[in-house]
């Protein structure tokens, strides 16, 4: 107490509580700024870390890409060498026997078998698609294959071996996707081929249509079937279906009304591109 009675200011007990206070709020305020930096700067490291995470997974699956292809590659690789052994020699001996025949028939003044200028022609058009194919092995997706381009030249071989063959081309032609153009040639040829085998003294008709999405190939024969497998059963159908699947096309092979086969195809024209 002062003299008076009254009391010393600044000594009671209020304003020191008020100090204490302030102090409190300034020590929340300030624990909170601290907390929101420490969120910040932690939402910025996750934020970066799922950055790194992602690359990371990004690089991972290139790498897996990479190493798919690496092995695709090699395998083409492989493939072309078993290719080029096995089969470079045998078509080889088939052409120069064939030549010999043929020369010796030509200096003997006699007439060349239609049959030996069919075995030669085919030994050079084997030899041929086997470069070819290799090429495509050994190279890139822009290697080129055997395609409708050289559908003249197979129904000209199909005629010399004694098929007689018409060809009609409908539509405007187009370019192809390369895997449906090769898939187009490869249908056409297989099914020349099965006539031939399976069913002697037949004539066939080739049509090839071209829509605006969609590439139809039918090959018709008016034959009698003398020896074939069950139908859609034989190994050449069999790759047919599996070409056309692989485009997501459709096959139709079977018996005609009325007698002989047709095999016909419809092929999406941009299924590769």
């Amino acid at each position: 107490m002062g003299p008076g009675g009254g009391c010393a200011r600044g000594t009671g007990p209020y304003p020191r509580r008020m100090r204490t206070d302030r102090g409190l709020r300034r020590l929340y305020g300030a624990g909170w700024l601290i907390s929101a930096g420490v969120m910040l700067v932690t939402a910025h490291m996750w934020r970066l870390h799922l950055r790194e995470v992602e690359q990371r997974a990004e690089e991972a699956e290139r790498t897996k890409d990479e190493a798919a292809r690496r092995r695709a590659v090699e395998e083409r690789l492989r493939i072309a060498r078993e290719l080029h052994d096995s089969l470079t020699h045998s078509i080889s001996v088939i052409q120069l026997h064939a030549g010999v025949e043929v020369h010796l028939a030509g200096k003997r003044g006699e007439e060349v078998p239609p049959a030996l200028l069919a075995i030669q022609e085919a030994g050079a058009d084997a030899a041929r698609e086997l470069r070819a194919t290799l090429s495509v092995l050994r190279a890139d997706e822009n290697g080129q294959g055997s395609g409708l381009g050289q559908l003249e030249s197979l129904v000209a071989r199909a005629r010399t071996a004694g098929l007689p063959v018409t060809v009609t081309v409908t539509g405007a032609r187009c370019p192809l996707a390369r895997d449906v153009d090769q898939a187009a040639y490869r249908i056409v040829q297989e099914a020349l081929t099965n006539v031939s085998r399976h069913a002697a003294g037949a004539s066939a008709t080739v049509q090839v249509r071209y829509g605006p999405d969609e590439l139809i190939v039918q090959v018709d024969n008016d034959g009698t079937v003398t020896r074939s497998p069950s139908a859609g059963q034989g190994l050449g159908l069999i790759g047919m279906r599996e070409r056309v699947a692989e485009l997501g096309g459709r096959l139709h092979a079977g018996p005609r009304e009325g007698g002989g086969f047709r095999v016909r195809a419809e092929l999406p024209i941009r299924a590769a591109a």
